[in-house]
Order: C-alpha cells, then structure tokens, then sequence
C-alpha cells in the first residue's frame, strides 16, 4: 500500500472562482485527498426540505477535475439553526440539569428520535446523489463524535432510551435490582419507569448504575453511527471513515468501528501536549513545539486495532491551533514527521486540517496549508516534500509486532466511575506502559479486549483490565512469552461487584488475593530496591505464588503464576522502564537504549526512526536532525 496525503477543505467558506485555483495548487503540492461537507449542513438544506445542492455537486466536480479524490463528510455534527427550531428538545442536557445551546457544534442528543430521523433523511439525499460520482472515493460519518463532553447527555429523550434499554436487558426490575446491588440505600425499584438517570445525586450514584448508564450511552452512538453506514452502503461501495478524537474514551471506538470501514483520528500534537497529557512541566517545556514523543503513535495504533488494519489520520495538525491553553508553532520539520510517523505505523491517508486558515468563525486562529490571504503557511512546503518522499518510497507494508497491550473502553468508564484514588486514570495507566514499551524501542500493537488469539505474541500487556473477558482470559495461554496484568485486573464483575469467590486478582492459576488496595498521594511513593518507586496504587498481596519483586518494606508487589505475572501496583516512569525490560529479556525481545525524544517504529522492510527531540541525535552511526525522520532496511 502506497500512502497519500490530503487536506479538509470548505468550498462553502469561500468564492466559487477561488476554487479551481485552490484545488490545482493542492494537485501541485502533491495531495490526492479532499475532505468537505461535514460541517455545511445549513448550505446544503437552507430552510426544512429546501435542498441546495448545486454548490456542492459543482464543488465536487472541480476537484475532481483536478484529480483530486474527495472524502464526503455527513453534515449530522452541525444541525442548522431551523432544526433546533423544529426539535427544541434535541439539544443535550449536562450532568447540571442545563440544557446546551445552539451556536456551536455537536449540539445534539444522541438519544433523540426526531434528530436521527432527520438525520437519515439527510443521509439518504446525499448517499442517492453522490453514491456512484467517481469523484467521492470515501465517506465520513458526522465528525468527532464525543467531542466537548457531548456523549452524556440528561435529557428526556436519553431517560425514556434508557429505561427502554435497561429494560431489554434485565426483562424484570428485580433482576435489575440484584445485579446492581440495590439492597444497599434502599434503592430498589418496583417498575422501570421509577429509574432516573445519574446525576443530581445528593452523593455519588449507584456505580452499576453509572455503569450501565455509560454502556447505554455508548451504545447510543454506535446505532447513531450505524443508521448512516447502513444508509450509505445502500447507494455507494466506497469506505465510510470516522474520524475519533485524542484521549477520548467516552464511547466504545471498537464497537462503532465494527460497521465502519477506516478508522480516522484527528492528530493534534501540540494541543494534546498542552491539553490533555500529565507530564512535568519540564517535559512539557522540552515537547513544546515537537509535542509528546508517544502520544500520536499510541493512537496510530489504537486506532489501527478499531479499524481492523485499515486506518487514516483525518486531521493533521500544520501550524498553531486555536483551542488549547497555549497554542504554540511547530519547530521546522514536524509536519513532515507526524505524517511519516503515521505512514510507519500503517496509515493509508494522512490529510492536513485545513487548506486555507479561516479569516472569521471560531477557528480563526488555527492555522492551515495556506494563511488567510492565500500565501503559503510553512506546512505546505513540507506537505509537499513528504509527498514527494512517498511517491519515491512507494509501498510502506506494516508489520507484526512482537508485543501487545490491550486497551478497553469499559474499564476506562470503571475506573472514571469509581476511581478511588483523584488521579486514578484507566488511559494514564495504559498510556504509561505503552510508553515504556517504546522507550525500549519497541513497536506495539494494540488489541481489543475481546481478543481470542495472542499466538505470536511474547510479550502481553492488559494492565487495570476491569473485568477480563472470557474470551480473553482463554487467550492467555496462548502467549508465547510472558502476560502481565494488573493493577486492578479483574476486579470487578461485569455488574460493578467485588468478585467474592475468588478474591480478585481472580488470574486463572495466580495463587494469590489482593488482601487491601490503597490509592496514593501524588508526593508519596514505595521504593523498589532495583530501581524506580509504585505511586498512585499500591495492593497487598497474599498467596502462595512465586513473589518476582517487592518494595523496600518487603511488600510483594509482582507476582508470577508460569507465563502470567501480576502487578500489584502502579510503577512510575523508571520503574515500568526496568520491569518491562526485563521481561523482555526473558522473552528473548531485543530492547534499544535510546536518546532521550528518538522512538522507532518498524514496518516489514524498513526501520524508522523519529527524533522529538529538539537538538540533533545520534543512533547507531547516524545523525538525525531535531525534527528528523530517517529509515533504513531492516537488518
């Protein structure tokens, strides 16, 4: 597969004549894809039933023209004006009671039926109108979906969904009743009608309430997002694509991906640094303009798993954004990484959000390929280089790694909903091994949490697993190294109960209990004699089972039960480094000792090798550059 580059571009924000010039400069810098429409729904349909197509049909025909392949977007994440009008009560409601407004974006409730028949009405028209144009190549559902907190919502049209799937699934409210535990507080239910949502609690809900709540919530995006695929699929055979967020966990991406061809995240590299990464502030100072070394790769990967193989970045960041605390310029250099980042880690498509930066509108201050009077941004040189690069290079064939982590969408919702210690974060944790596995050089795949098959694996990662699927707990065996689990593996049933018989870890043959848990002060820690501390968490363990590593008090902190090990607690940094290194070299996995910001990452025949870091760097006889990418053959 020979990747290709594109851009988001908004025909609708701009003079008809600008654009047959707009789309042969993008030919001429090397762009094949063109992504529109997601947000142009009051264009396409100014007043209820009063279709403006023509724009549009005309807007695909001069890229087209241009040989540009377009990427068609739904217009569902921005209902106009006239809809709120129409439904009023379609608008989502916050944990608060307060009902959101128009004026934005994403300003509907999943749950609302009046929407989501208007939304396959606009569908419909433009999956009959554009399904077979040989210019629309693929397809994007909506966009963004959970972005600005917008997966919850409190309203009358989420309570009756609610009840209706609580309903469904317990047949009785006594079955309800049992399986949340609501003997506890007198919170048993006669009826299903007596069920409220969440939120205005005078103290914390029910957590196998909020559980519940979050798998409904979940699931209501997935049947929001599969009314369009099936819609599409009727009229067109191109792939349908969503484009998911950064740290967003608030739905399940690998349920939704199940009736999507691609999987596309939005890649914004300095926002996130600044936004949504607990780093120190040194770290954040050294990353500023290069962002983190692992933060984007470890949703390339991601995101490769929920797309099955098939994945792209839909938005690339080029320049300065608008919507982070502090929006620093990328150093000279990262727009071309990032892109050659995703090509190493599979991606087909990498497009650069935007063309041209908007000159009014919220976005004004997020740069683009072009400034706003149309002269180039400094992205586009560098779009047009990579391009280059990669019709030189041609196929970039990924690779099996040899080492897994398993990431789940569920446990990051049990986690939230009972975390126990303030700064106990599912995604921190996960995101912290992964990290440590590419300090070491390491490529990573990452795996759903139903996985039936960890053959070719020798080294298996699924810390903080709420509850282990069968599915999964038979696919351990299969590993042909090491599994390690924990902190918090299996420690609660699929009804958010402390499993009483066994005691969790609850590990098919780990002879050992978690006695107590305690969560940590962030300025506490529990040394380990070999190196680095446990923070955050810390269990006591008690068993018979072999005892791997203790803390300095003599607490057994890792566990070993033949191939799988258990983790009593949560390493910092130094200590996650050491211990997967370690058992790397038991599983006969070579590791590399890499300058500080240079990360690795291989394909089937060549090595990559990106340095974040802001001077130059040596590896392995070579000079790369701060901002660099090199790659080699694969010895």
């Amino acid at each position: 597969m020979t990747p290709s580059l594109g851009v988001c571009y908004y025909p609708e924000h701009w003079p008809e004549e600008w654009w047959a010039e707009d789309a042969r400069r993008m030919a001429e810098a090397g762009l094949a894809w063109v992504r529109i429409g997601e947000f142009a729904w009051s264009r396409m349909e100014p007043a209820p039933g009063e279709l403006d197509l023509g724009w549009l049909d005309r807007a695909i025909d001069t890229l087209g023209a241009a040989g540009l392949k377009v990427v068609l977007g739904t217009p569902t994440a921005t209902p106009p004006r006239w809809m709120v009008t129409r439904h009023p009560d379609m608008l989502p409601v916050d944990a608060s009671g307060r009902r959101r407004g128009f004026g934005s974006r994403r300003h509907y409730d999943f749950s609302h039926p009046g929407y989501r028949e208007e939304c396959a009405r606009i569908v419909t028209i433009l999956a009959r109108r554009y399904g077979r144009n040989p210019h629309v190549a693929a397809w994007q559902t909506d966009n963004e979906y959970a972005c600005h907190d917008t997966t919850l919502s409190y309203s009358e049209a989420a309570l009756h969904a609610f009840r209706d799937w609580l309903a469904r699934k317990y047949q009785s409210p006594q079955a309800l009743n049992r399986a949340w535990g609501n003997v506890f507080w007198s919170m048993e239910y006669a009826g299903f009608d007596e069920i409220g949502l969440p939120n205005l609690t005078v103290t914390e809900p029910n957590p196998a309430h909020v559980m519940d709540f979050r798998r409904f919530a979940s699931d209501q995006v997935v049947a929001f997002n599969r009314l369009q695929t099936e819609i599409i699929r009727q009229f067109s055979d191109a792939p349908i694509a969503h484009n998911y967020m950064g740290r967003v966990t608030g739905f399940d991406h690998f349920a939704t991906g199940a009736d999507l061809d691609i999987a596309a995240w939005d890649s914004y590299p300095l926002g996130f640094l600044s936004d949504r990464l607990e780093a120190p502030a040194a770290h954040k100072r050294r990353y500023l303009r290069q962002g983190d070394p692992d933060f984007q790769a470890f949703h390339h990967d991601l995101y490769r798993a929920v797309g099955r193989g098939r994945w792209w970045v839909m938005e690339q960041q080029p320049g300065p954004v608008n919507w982070a605390p502090w929006n620093p310029a990328p150093l000279p250099g990262m727009a071309r990484l990032w892109a050659w980042e995703a090509f190493a880690h599979g991606a087909e498509a990498v497009l650069y959000f935007r063309w041209r930066q908007a000159p009014f509108g919220q976005e004004q201050q997020h740069a683009g390929l072009l400034r706003p009077d149309s002269a180039p941004a400094p992205a586009l040189a560098e779009a047009a280089q990579v391009a280059r690069e990669v019709a030189a290079m041609g196929e970039v064939a990924p690779a099996r790694a040899a080492v897994a982590l398993v990431f789940d969408y569920e446990s990051a919702w049990a986690w939230e909903t009972q975390p126990q210690g303030r700064d106990f974060d599912w995604f921190r944790l996960a995101f912290a091994a992964y990290r440590a596995l590419r300090s070491l050089g390491l490529s990573i795949d990452i795996l759903p949490p139903d996985t039936g098959d960890l053959s070719g694996y020798r080294l298996v990662l699924a810390p903080g697993i709420a509850t282990l699927s069968e599915r999964l707990k038979a696919a351990l065996p299969g590993v042909g190294g090491e599994v390690i689990l924990g902190p918090r593996t299996n420690a609660r049933t699929r009804d958010f109960a402390i499993p009483t018989a066994p005691l969790p870890p609850a590990i098919p043959g780990l002879d050992a209990v978690v006695a107590l848990a305690e969560s940590l002060p962030p300025d506490i820690e529990h040394p380990l004699p070999r190196g680095g501390a446990i923070r955050h968490w810390l269990e006591r363990l008690e068993g018979g089972a072999e005892v791997v590593e203790r803390t300095a008090e003599g607490w057994p902190v890792l566990l070993r039960a033949g191939r799988v090990l258990y983790l009593g607690g949560w390493p910092d940094d130094a200590a996650f480094r050491r211990l997967l290194a370690e058992a790397c070299a038991r599983v006969g996995i070579a590791t590399t000792d890499l300058p500080e910001g240079l990360r690795l990452r291989d394909t089937a025949a060549l090595r990559f090798a990106f340095n974040y870091a802001p001077e130059p760097v040596e590896h392995e006889g070579r000079t790369i550059p701060a901002a660099g990418v090199a790659w080699w053959p694969r010895g």
